[in-house]
């Protein structure tokens, strides 16, 4: 089972026979196995019967509750950026997941065009890299996906609920998306609900109000994520009002495909179908010929990609159709007074 199936049966995309009688029982029992590993794994770090590494400088984790999806590499985009803003040597931290043996994962590649110059360390040990992080002149670590990695110790830890699926479909691991129950919450000290604006008032409110009994109010932000530029393989622009209206093909390798296409279409793009793979996938030479062939075959103008896919493409057209990256940009909404005071307190 691949996982873009998988995701449809834990959805409840897929109602056969074999989803509802044999897959999702026996997800919901793995899951509960897993809900045991996970407490008692939490409780050891609690009552800290498990070694936490400390260092030196402040640390920010970036992480969620969820499997992928809720724009963390976006957002440590928009950390570093605020932290270089205030004159501060930052270094980011990362595990390097599904990256290819002897390479970097399509994060670091994206992050490395989006925050040049900073540097990223690629390890599983992520006290490890914060040591050699430092001895290289680092003020302040971006933990990336650090929330579950309770192994080095953070000042603050910043996790990312996406409001238009927050909960993983309900369930832990592997009957939902969830790495964690939302009672791990009460552990974060800020939250911040990103794509409030892919979902409805009433669905948000109901959100906020389910937030609220496990964080207070005042530590709790919304932002959204908004296509800024195009940018293609040769890092050539193309602003998005030249190109507003065009009847487009999409694809894409992340956790939340379906915001991907929403957000095209808020744009102001004629989606004529979006081509899903699983979460990081290492594109071959028949996938390229086979977007190509199927945007040709849908006479669009343009295939269209998110940042994190492009930098893992080398040529800038398939089967002759352009195709172009979608930067974007994190914008905070309400909570930002609040967001703010929290990493003032990481520079003083």
């Amino acid at each position: 089972m691949d996982e873009v199936e998988y995701l449809r049966i834990i959805s409840g995309q897929r109602q056969d026979w074999r989803a509802r009688l044999l897959y999702k029982p026996c997800f919901r029992f793995l899951s509960l196995l897993y809900r045991v590993g996970v407490s008692v794994r939490n409780r050891m770090f609690d009552w800290r019967l498990r070694s936490v590494r400390t260092v030196e400088v402040p640390v920010i984790s970036l992480g969620n509750l969820t499997t992928g999806g809720t724009g963390k590499t976006p957002f440590v985009a928009y950390l570093t950026q605020w932290f270089q803003n205030h004159q501060k040597q930052v270094a980011l931290l990362s595990r390097g997941y599904r990256a290819l043996p002897g390479e970097v994962n399509d994060e670091k590649l994206l992050l490395d065009r989006l925050c040049p110059g900073v540097p990223h360390f690629q390890n599983p040990d992520r006290g490890d890299s914060a040591v050699k992080a430092i001895q290289e002149g680092a003020q302040i670590l971006i933990l990336d996906d650090g929330f579950q990695h309770r192994k080095l110790e953070r000042t603050v830890d910043l996790v990312l609920i996406d409001a238009v699926c927050p909960w993983g479909y309900g369930s832990l691991l592997p009957r939902g998306l969830m790495r964690e129950p939302k009672s791990s919450l009460r552990r974060a000290d800020f939250v911040i609900l990103t794509r409030v604006d892919q979902c409805s008032a009433p669905e948000l409110e109901q959100l906020s109000q389910e937030l609220t009994r496990l964080v207070p109010a005042d530590r709790i932000a919304t932002a959204t994520f908004q296509p800024r530029v195009l940018i293609n393989v040769k890092n050539e622009a193309l602003s998005l009002k030249s190109v507003n209206g065009k009847r487009v093909w999409a694809f894409c390798a992340i956790g939340n495909p379906a915001g991907f296409r929403l957000t095209l279409e808020q744009a102001g793009f004629d989606v004529a179908g979006l081509q899903v793979f699983a979460d990081h996938h290492h594109y071959s030479s028949d996938d390229v010929q086979e977007i190509g062939a199927q945007a040709r075959e849908a006479e669009v103008d343009l295939i269209l990609t998110t940042g994190k896919d492009l930098v893992k493409m080398s040529e800038p057209m398939f089967c002759g159709v352009p195709v172009w990256g979608v930067e974007i940009g994190v914008e905070i909404r309400e909570g930002s007074e609040f967001l703010e005071q929290v990493l003032q307190g990481l520079i003083k």
